[in-house]
């Protein structure tokens, strides 16, 4: 069976989220709810306000998101009909379009899909069980590429380079167990052994790569690696899938004719969560916890490479913009055509040499450090106002935030947050509404607001969005 190809999607996916739709996991506007069953996921610390809860399956804590410090204006333009088209299009302005670029383009994506997850007193303090499913998606996009693919020849000779394209996903189960007690009046710790079962992981890592465009030929020279683990995934080279095609391409990896066979587990893992809180006087409070500190192992790899060899690539020249032909008849050319396109092109330009398959890699998690500060206001202690600081520790797909919020819970089965956040990916407005009253819990919250989006439903400016909803039972 012909498979989609994977490792394309991934490399147009800084554009494809333009016409698809926080790259956190975790709801961080309910850090400081105290009626929000979820915090021990943000800090293990933290105890639910109810004796115990449950949550509905598969719909008890769902949250999935998008960060990136550029958005669809960067690369979708609307024609003088109306239409859609990509920033390669001739009628789009290269130097409009690269002034809106950073040095290092970045988009995250992340979802966290709650399978099952109870919490309950016992044991001298509070326990949570949480099976979950997770998928993140990282990209790393330097300008040198744009610049490239929107200028190719500006001269009879011309030459490009760029360093540190990387782009990462993996999707996961994995099953938590926590507890967390109190040490003594002002002291609260907790932790979380986590067993992670690998569904799917694919990488790309470009070190270097130098492109020589001159009017008889265009030369690609890179070094890097690709990896990808899926348990039943069959990558061929272009010689196994045609043993007559050019000796020089036979070794090439042919992701058009990937082929899926009897899917299954591709990797294991554990990793820890560790937070404490101190109640410094009794309206101050910090807290700290380092959370998803620990790996993968994936099975099932196949691993390409970028030799250093020289290669040749036609480049961006093939892709049809206009809604016309030259009769004046209309012909298809819609926007995810254009994209589909762009992307098979992308792959073309990377040309991994197959160097082993049914390998072993390991890739540590992405680490997530938060610091918190609460204080409580004197003369209304359902008042609430809190700072918490998230940093993501991950190589290249770092990043940091600051966060701000009013917290309030003005009777018992009802509280609320409302916050603002400067990031690595801009700036943005959060909330949480959380209804919990006996036997019951709702809660709807987003940490990225967005105020104008696409007929898709994608946000225009920075690409930043995210939305949490879950329905539990409290006891």
């Amino acid at each position: 069976m012909k498979t989609k190809k994977i490792y394309s999607i991934l490399a147009g996916s800084l554009l494809l989220s333009a016409t698809s739709v926080s790259a956190q996991e975790m709801l961080n506007s309910g850090y400081f709810v105290e009626g929000y069953n979820y915090r021990h996921q943000l800090n293990p610390s933290f105890e639910s306000a109810h004796k115990s809860y449950i949550s509905f399956p598969f719909l008890g804590n769902l949250n999935v998101g998008l960060s990136s410090n550029v958005g669809v204006s960067n690369f979708i333009y609307k024609t003088s009909d109306g239409g859609l088209t990509t920033f390669l299009n001739s009628t789009v302005d290269a130097n409009e379009f690269l002034d809106g670029l950073k040095n290092n383009n970045r988009l995250n994506v992340e979802t966290n899909i709650g399978i099952f997850s109870k919490g309950f007193h016992k044991f001298g303090g509070f326990n949570t069980i949480d099976l979950s499913l997770k998928t993140n998606i990282n990209t790393a996009m330097p300008y040198g590429l744009f610049a490239f693919m929107k200028q190719g020849m500006t001269g009879s000779h011309s030459e490009y380079h760029f360093e540190d394209f990387s782009m990462s996903s993996q999707s996961y189960l994995e099953l938590a167990l926590g507890h967390s007690r109190d040490i003594n009046e002002k002291w609260r710790v907790g932790g979380k052994l986590k067993f992670l079962i690998g569904l799917a992981h694919a990488d790309m890592k470009v070190d270097q790569m130098d492109l020589v465009l001159s009017e008889d030929k265009w030369s690609v020279q890179g070094s890097g690696e690709m990896n990808m683990a899926v348990k039943g995934l069959k990558i061929p080279s272009k010689g196994e899938v045609n043993p007559d095609c050019d000796p020089k391409k036979a070794n090439e990896i042919e992701l058009d004719e990937m082929d899926f066979d009897t899917p299954g587990l591709s990797g294991f893992g554990m990793a820890i969560d560790l937070g404490a809180t101190y109640q410094f006087r009794e309206d101050l409070q910090f807290s700290a916890a380092l959370l998803d500190l620990g790996f993968i192992s994936w099975s099932n790899n196949t691993k390409g490479r970028l030799n250093g060899e020289p290669w040749e690539f036609n480049g961006f020249q093939d892709i049809p913009y206009d809604s016309k032909d030259e009769n004046g008849n209309r012909k298809p050319n819609s926007i995810e055509e254009q994209i589909d396109n762009l992307s098979d092109q992308l792959e073309d330009c990377f040309s991994f040499q197959k160097e082993s398959e049914n390998g072993k890699v390991t890739r540590m998690l992405g680490a997530t450090l938060n610091l918190g500060a609460l204080y409580t206001l004197p003369y209304y202690e359902n008042l609430k106002f809190g700072f918490l600081s998230s940093t993501r520790i991950q190589g290249k797909y770092s990043w940091s935030e600051g966060r701000f919020s009013a917290n309030v819970a003005p009777v018992k089965w009802f509280d609320a947050s409302v916050n603002y956040a400067v990031s690595s990916f801009g700036s943005s407005f959060g909330w949480l509404i959380n209804f919990h009253p006996k036997g019951f819990n709702l809660f709807v919250g987003s940490d990225h607001q967005f105020f104008k989006i696409t007929p898709q439903f994608v946000p225009v400016n920075r690409a930043n969005a995210n939305l949490a909803m879950g329905i539990n039972f409290n006891f």
